[in-house]
């Protein structure tokens, strides 16, 4: 991949208009025919920079370090404050959100499965509800508690 005689030079040495050498830490990933991929990496963390952390690694690591800076380049020219944790913390913030729509629904869906049966009492682990009448607002405020004590807990409320 690198630059022996015949072959065209990496992506990284292209631009940086040197010579590629058979032994080029960065030939093996950042081939030419995608040159946007290391001008990113290059803009955001400089080549001596890459370099450093590449030969601190490695080899059989150094794939996946390129692939995790790439996406934080690309993270940081879309948002140079929080660079990927921004779109990380808006992600969970959608996943919280998601998450109180869907114990809210649920409640709802349990209210009217006990105004189609008004005698039926539902055992939770920690309380349980006589569901009658005009309980929705318990059971919802219950599960919607649920969800905002441990937002990222994967536990189904229909038990």
């Amino acid at each position: 991949m690198g630059g022996s005689s015949g072959s065209s030079p990496c992506a990284s040495c292209k631009l940086l208009r040197r010579r590629c050498s058979k032994d080029c830490i960065f030939a093996p990933y950042f081939p030419p025919h995608d040159p946007h991929k290391f001008a990113i990496v290059h803009k955001v963390f400089g080549a001596s920079n890459l370099s450093k952390m590449l030969q601190e690694l490695p080899v059989n690591q150094r794939g996946d370090a390129v692939s995790s800076l790439v996406y934080e380049a690309n993270a940081r020219v879309r948002d140079p404050v929080y660079g990927c944790v921004g779109t990380i913390s808006y992600l969970q913030n959608q996943v919280s959100e998601l998450q109180l729509q869907l114990a809210a629904a649920q409640a709802e869906v349990l209210s009217m499965q006990m105004h189609q049966k008004p005698h039926l009492v539902q055992q939770d682990r920690e309380t349980s509800f006589l569901m009658a009448g005009d309980n929705f607002n318990s059971v919802s405020h219950y599960i919607a508690a649920s969800v905002i004590q441990d937002p990222l807990k994967r536990e189904s409320f229909s038990t």
